[in-house]
């Protein structure tokens, strides 16, 4: 019996993917649930399992573009899954091969012979007349160039190369590779030119004294991580508690535009971008208004495992009414993050830098991060963006007040 294999869908609004790679080779047998292929839409990187188990015969090139419910391979159930004893017939008619070169051997002597008399036609080290013109102009002795030609005959490239440069570099790579963006970075990338080209879109900027962070994660940490198995107290909580505190205070922030309406929500739905092995990743943290640090932690590395090993779904990254973006882990230093459409904020959080700084007329130095939030003019003016992110800056810089409730061990549920 014969099955086809088609594209299940992947959501909703998608109608079609990519096959970004085949795991099987046409004619390979395939155990049911087996993963054959990767399939790229344009929100995620999923794997296709094999339906049922037998000879596997492909439909479809790897980059090739598929509609949801196409054919991509037939299934051949009733095939036997081959023998163990198979691969063994090769190996047991090399020693019939063998004496085949032997015997052939004394005939195959005489075949050299024939072009060595072209060959001599040239001396090595004889420079074609386009070589020799390019030399005789550089006063380059020919002598002194290693020819590729025929018979060792020195060609016009090789003339070329011989001559000194200017500074310019030669006889290295200058390998030239074209591929294919995957369907997820040309959406990622198509998302990305609109936000630019559809927002009003502007940034502004503040700096984050992470003194008192540090000191409550270096008191709490271990603790934390041992009463909850194994999920660390990182600083992703303390931003989005801090992120979800402020978007109380400011609602606007935690809007969006729709035509002419804008559409406010009394959640707060957070997407964390992370970074998977097929690129930027957004999954969102549901409700995290609601969520302790712990609850936080647990659902941030969740899935961020499940993007690092090409889990995460499409239902995963769906939504999302804020993002917070994450630089710091790259090493940089400030930068104006790309809002997540149709969202109308985003936090970009950076590198922590050892700065000195003026506390109480003194100067200290302390571990500082720059905090950056890009937003949608159009819905959100100045006054809630930069108190928004005054608000951020407050909560971290007073997190046992205004995160853990004066109380950090209840908090952390310790």
């Amino acid at each position: 019996m014969i099955l086809e294999m088609k594209v299940p869908s992947p959501g909703e609004s998608i109608k079609e993917v990519e096959i970004a790679t085949w795991l099987v080779k046409d004619g390979d047998y395939v155990e049911k649930d087996q993963a054959i292929a990767e399939v790229d839409s344009d929100k995620a990187t999923l794997e296709l399992p094999a339906e049922a188990s037998g000879i596997i015969t492909l439909k479809a090139e790897e980059g090739d573009a598929v509609a949801v419910g196409a054919v991509v391979c037939h299934i051949d159930t009733a095939a036997a899954k081959p023998s163990g004893s198979a691969p063994e017939a090769p190996a047991a008619e090399a020693p019939a091969a063998a004496p085949a070169p032997v015997a052939e051997a004394p005939k195959a002597a005489p075949a050299p012979a024939a072009p060595a008399a072209p060959a001599a036609t040239y001396a090595t080290g004889t420079p074609s007349p386009a070589a020799k013109k390019i030399l005789d102009e550089k006063n380059i002795a020919p002598a002194t160039v290693s020819g590729t030609g025929k018979g060792g005959r020195i060609t016009k490239d090789d003339a070329v190369k011989a001559v000194p440069s200017m500074g310019t570099p030669t006889g290295g790579s200058r390998g030239v590779e074209r591929t294919k963006l995957s369907m997820l970075r040309r959406k990622v990338a198509e998302r990305l030119v609109a936000a630019k080209n559809e927002t009003a879109m502007l940034t502004t900027f503040n700096e984050v004294n992470m003194t008192p962070i540090n000191t409550l994660r270096n008191e709490y940490k271990d603790a934390f991580k041992a009463k909850h198995g194994g999920v660390g107290l990182g600083y992703m909580s303390f931003f989005t508690k801090a992120v979800t505190r402020a978007l109380e205070l400011f609602p606007d922030v935690n809007s969006m535009m729709d035509g002419d309406h804008k559409i406010a929500y009394d959640f707060a739905d957070i997407s964390i971008a992370v970074s998977g092995p097929k690129g930027l990743m957004v999954p969102v943290v549901r409700n995290a208004e609601n969520l302790t640090f712990r609850g936080i932690e647990a659902e941030i590395k969740r899935l961020a495992i499940k993007a690092r090993d090409g889990q995460i779904t499409v239902d995963d990254m769906t939504g999302g009414t804020f993002t917070i973006t994450n630089g710091g882990v790259f090493g940089s230093m400030l930068s104006t993050p790309i809002i997540n459409p149709p969202q109308s904020g985003i936090l970009g959080m950076h590198n922590i830098i050892e700065r000195p700084i003026a506390v109480n007329g003194k100067v200290e130095i302390h571990p500082m991060m720059y905090v950056a939030l890009s937003y949608d003019h159009r819905i959100i003016d100045g006054r809630e963006s930069v108190g928004f992110l005054v608000a951020v800056k407050e909560a971290l810089e007073n997190p046992v007040e205004l995160l853990c409730g004066g109380n950090p061990k209840k908090a952390f549920e310790l």
